[in-house]
């Protein structure tokens, strides 16, 4: 062993055997030296900073505890949390056949075959009252009822404007 290494050896042990006294002492073994300087406070006081803390609280306070994720997800989770059983399709149980057409529908909802004949049905009218009032929309605002074929009009469809339709009436179309 060279003179060198034994003096390193010894600076070492003595570094450990002051630092196992600082530490059964009580302080902190990670002392080291610190600069102290008498003059002009340019930094602020402690107290001031503890004072401009405890003021108005800001909105970036609540930020810095807001959660976000900290790793990826993997794959393999995200496939799992996708094609979960809980967020399958529902089957409904709500469905049965339309009493005019026999087609499937939702209950409490009209079928949409019955509603597009009614669209049909529903625009030839406003045709006829284009043709009858020369432009579209030119109604005057009086109620309107539709005749069809081999029918009268009543008493009390008198005074309303009538549209007559040279049609038998549908059989979804009542009075």
């Amino acid at each position: 062993m060279s003179l060198i290494g034994f003096f390193r050896f010894l600076r070492c042990s003595l570094q450990q055997l002051e630092s196992k006294l600082i530490q059964t002492a009580g302080f902190n073994d990670k002392l080291g030296p610190a600069l102290a300087v008498n003059g002009p406070s340019l930094l602020p006081h402690p107290q001031q900073i503890r004072d401009e803390e405890s003021s108005e609280p800001s909105f970036l306070d609540s930020i810095f505890w807001m959660a976000a994720p900290k790793k990826r997800r993997t794959i393999e989770v995200n496939r799992c949390r996708r094609r979960n059983p809980n967020k399958l399709i529902e089957i409904k149980t709500n469905i049965e056949p339309c009493p005019e057409c026999g087609n499937l529908k939702q209950k409490n909802i009209l079928c949409g075959f019955c509603y597009e004949k009614v669209q049909k049905e529903t625009a030839m009218i406003r045709k006829q009252i284009e043709l009858m009032e020369g432009r579209p929309h030119n109604a005057p605002t009086m109620e309107t009822v539709v005749l069809y074929e081999n029918e009268v009009p009543r008493e009390v469809d008198k005074e309303k404007r009538i549209v007559e339709r040279s049609r038998k009436r549908p059989s979804w179309f009542n009075l």
